[in-house]
Order: structure tokens, then C-alpha cells, then sequence
């Protein structure tokens, strides 16, 4: 039986960093520490060479428990509906009007840092509520 390895998620993206930022906001992630050598990530960037600088960014979970998230920069930009996506678990355990005040809630935090509601799908006899978003370059995730 073969033991569980960790993962790590990437997003291709236009502006790395910003992108990794905001999904910091969202996840309450971190910016890990600069390499060693190099007191800033700034440092870090001007270090290397003009095509490479704000090629890729990295956030990760200060618990450790979460998978890291990498940015990384691509020339085109998102032309098609996600074939993965990342659903944000702000409602695990609550139900009814309970559960959508929380995730309409948290929507609005997500709406002021330049997130997009997509839709929202109201609970029915087989799921509970969830809210589908888009980030700020356009990734599709769920409230959930």
C-alpha cells in the first residue's frame, strides 16, 4: 500500500503575485520566507533575470496541514471553464439559512477583495447550498 504524499496546487496566471495574495486573503495562507541570502522577496526578484522577475509565486498554509499553492506565469490567458477547482469549505457541518448566511457572508468578504459571484445554488432535496465564485484572474472555486 503506497503512503499518501503531499501535493501542492498550481494556478497558470498573468500576475503571480497578485493572484497569490489573494488567495492568501481568502485561505488565511502565508507568504513563505524568501530564499536563503536574500532578506525580501523583492531582493530575491531583482536578482534575477529580467524575463524571470514575477515569473512564479508560492503561498502556503502556516499549519502546514494544507497544500501549497503556486502561481506561476503563462503567457495566455484563460480561455475555458476550469478542469479543477478549489472549493472553500467555509460551511462544513451548518445547514438551511444557517449555512447560506455564512457562505453569502464570506461571499461578500471575497466580492471586496475582487473575487466575482458567479451564481448562487440554493440547497434542494440532495445538496446543501453553495455559492460559485471567480477569482481575480478568473478561476472558478466554490463557497462551500
Amino acid at each position: 500500500m503506497s503512503s499518501v504524499k503531499q501535493f501542492q496546487v498550481t494556478f497558470d496566471c498573468a500576475e503571480p503575485e497578485r493572484v497569490a495574495r489573494f488567495w492568501c486573503e481568502v485561505l488565511g495562507y502565508v507568504v513563505p520566507p524568501p530564499p536563503a541570502g536574500f532578506a525580501t522577496w523583492d531582493d530575491y526578484g531583482r536578482s534575477l533575470p529580467p524575463e524571470n522577475q514575477g515569473a512564479w509565486f508560492a503561498c502556503a498554509d502556516p499549519s502546514g496541514v494544507g497544500p501549497r499553492l503556486f502561481f506561476q506565469r503563462v503567457p495566455e490567458g484563460k480561455v475555458v471553464k476550469n478542469r479543477v477547482h478549489l472549493c472553500v469549505r467555509v460551511g462544513t457541518g451548518l445547514v438551511g439559512a444557517e449555512r447560506l448566511a455564512t457562505l453569502q457572508a464570506e461571499r461578500a468578504r471575497l466580492v471586496e477583495l475582487g473575487a466575482v459571484c458567479e451564481r448562487v445554488l440554493l440547497a434542494d432535496e440532495e445538496n446543501e447550498s453553495c455559492i460559485v465564485m471567480r477569482d481575480i484572474e478568473g478561476n472558478e472555486f466554490c463557497l462551500d
